[in-house]
Parts: structure tokens; sequence; C-alpha cells
């Protein structure tokens, strides 16, 4: 009975066996195509949409689960060298990049739009909650020709507010970045003193021995430690961290704070060309500080299933993606302007 009962045991062990191994041969065909089809996709580079791209990417692999998208927010001027290095798969970018860096990347680079927003000015002054600053002013202010509180430039801009006889501490990006490149840009153009002080650029040499910071958060603590600091992050990092920001006069001549709506209408104007490059300066209306963030992705890859995978991530940022703009305080891309950056990915964009 005990030698019955062992026998059956060894053999039912043996049928099981079989049976498993007989499972495995017929999953490994399927086991090794998925294998083969996960893709992994390496970014690098603006902090500006960082938030919003942490979204994006987090929900497109939920509904691609054979891509997976890495992305480090390291700033602009990071994501074109490395770009240009062909050390990532895409870069991202809030300053677009120029024909003279296109032309260093021997595969091509397309240049995709994927949102909009604006830069605040913060700032550092206990008991002044609702700061305006002319357009005459805050570039002074960042290119050192107005150096105190009390300027009477600045008292003139706030009626009644008791502005403290204190040194302005001006708080800029340490890194190389796309939110510098915005903020530089408008003051550029609204003031010729600051273009050609200090100009244009995603890293500029400032002329006011600022404090600096790496990303939104390296200056928004900057200014926060510092009384009578004044600084610059992007607008959805101030919203979300509740930080005091400036109102900022316009070109109309209208004291505008930045909000989405503000920004949207600073932005209505914008004309995207073929090749979706654009630089707002001064616009006409809304909040004046606004920009554009764009991704840098290859005419060209050579690791089989990349550009496809590059494909159905750009359609998906211009499509589904865009639903998450408006909730974290970043415009759409007009849906004509996706349409036809989907189609330019789609038709130039090549690989094995």
């Amino acid at each position: 009975m005990v030698f019955s009962n062992i026998l059956r045991s060894k053999i039912l062990r043996r049928i099981l066996l079989a049976v498993m191994v007989a499972a495995a041969i017929a999953l490994s065909p399927v086991l090794s195509t998925y294998a083969q089809s996960a893709i992994s996709l390496n970014g690098a580079g603006a902090t500006f949409p960082a938030p919003l791209y942490e979204r994006y990417f987090s929900e497109f692999t939920r509904a691609n689960p054979n891509i997976r998208v890495n992305y480090q927010a390291i700033g602009s001027g990071g994501g074109i060298r490395q770009t240009i290095a062909e050390t990532v798969d895409f870069g991202g970018s809030d300053a677009a990049m120029t024909d003279a860096q296109i032309a260093q990347v021997d595969r091509g680079i397309i240049l995709v739009p994927t949102a909009g927003g604006a830069v605040s000015i913060t700032y550092n002054l206990p008991g002044i909650d609702n700061l305006r600053l002319s357009r005459s002013v805050y570039p002074d202010i960042f290119s050192g020709r107005i150096t105190r509180w009390n300027d009477p430039r600045i008292v003139a801009d706030n009626p009644g507010v008791n502005l403290p006889d204190l040194p302005i501490r001006t708080a800029v990006r340490a890194d190389g970045s796309g939110t510098t490149f915005i903020f530089t840009n408008n003051l550029s153009a609204v003031s010729p003193y600051f273009r050609g002080r200090i100009g244009v650029g995603t890293a500029p040499r400032w002329t006011t021995n600022p404090i600096t910071g790496r990303g939104n958060p390296g200056v928004a603590a900057q200014v926060a430690r510092t009384r009578g600091a004044i600084g610059y992050v992007e607008y959805a990092y101030a919203k979300q961290n509740n930080l005091q920001v400036a109102s900022l006069e316009n070109k109309a001549g209208q004291f505008v704070a930045p909000s989405l709506q503000a920004t949207e209408e600073a932005l209505s104007a914008v004309e995207f060309p073929d090749n979706f490059r654009v630089f707002v300066g001064d616009p006409d209306r809304g909040y004046p500080i606004s920009g554009l963030t764009w991704l840098m992705v290859y005419r060209q890859y050579e690791q089989a299933g990349k550009a496809a995978a590059i494909k159905r991530m750009v359609e998906w940022i211009l499509t589904d993606g865009q639903e998450i703009n408006n909730t974290l305080d970043y415009l759409r891309i007009p849906e004509a302007v996706a349409r036809r950056a989907i189609e330019t990915v789609n038709r130039e964009v090549t690989g094995p």
C-alpha cells in the first residue's frame, strides 16, 4: 500500500513536470517576441515642462507597456548638448535648436512642439503680496540698473505700498536652462540695454553677481532664504508651490499676473512655420514672459523598433497627452499644428 502511494506520487510529479516543460516550450516564442518588442526610449533636457513630461511618460507607458520612456530633467542646454552628442533618443528644450546646432547632427532633427507656458518672477518681500513691475523696470532689475527696492521707479509702480530700503538680490539658474531662454528673450525684446548687456541665452553672463540655483527648485529655494531676493521660475512650479509672483506690464500697458488664461492670450497670435520653430519675444497682449517647449527627435534611428516607438510617443503626446496640459497649467498645442507635427514625424522619421 505504501509502495503504491509512492509510485503514484512519482508518476504524478513526472506528469506535472512534463506539463510544465510543454507549457514553457509553447510560451517561449511569445515571451521571446515580447522581449524583442520591448523598447526603451531615453530622453533628457528641459525642466520647464518636467511636471508635464512626468505625467506624459507615466500614462504613455501605461497605455503602451512595451515602450518604456526615461526622461532626465537636466535643463534645455543639457538636452541640446546630449541631442547633438547622440547620447539620447530624444531631447527636450524650451529654446528651439538653431540651424547651426541642427547641422551638427548627421541623423537630422525634427522639432516637435508639446506645450506652452509662462515664466513667473518670484520675490521675497515679507508683507508685500501684489508687487507690480513695469516693462521698463523688471529688465533693469535683472541687468543691475535698479539695485534697491525703494527705487523711485519701483515705488511709482506700486502706489501706497511701503517698499523697504533693502538691496535687491537677483537669483538665476546655475544650469543651462530653457526657462532662462524664455526669460531673457522677453527682457531682451523689451529692453535694448538688457539685450546689449546680457542678451538672450540658456546660460547668459549675468552682470549682477546673482545668487544661483539649479532648476526651478534651486532658484525658488534661493529666493525663499534671501530677504530682498527676486528670481524667475516656471509658472506651473510657482503655482504648485504657492510662491509670491509679480504682475508685469505688457506691451498694451496692462499689469498682468501669470495665469493659464493670460499665457494663452499671449501665445494666441503665434504662427508655426514648417519647422515649428518660433520665438515669442514681446507679445502684444496677455502675460509677457511666455514661451513654448519642444521635443527634439532624430530623423533616423538605427536600432530596430526605435523609430516606430518615437512615432507612437509623439502621436500620443499630441493627441491624448494634450488633455493633461491644462490640468497642470500648461497650454495645449493647437490641434491643426499638432496634426501637422504628427504627419511630419510619421513621414520623415525612419529606421529598421
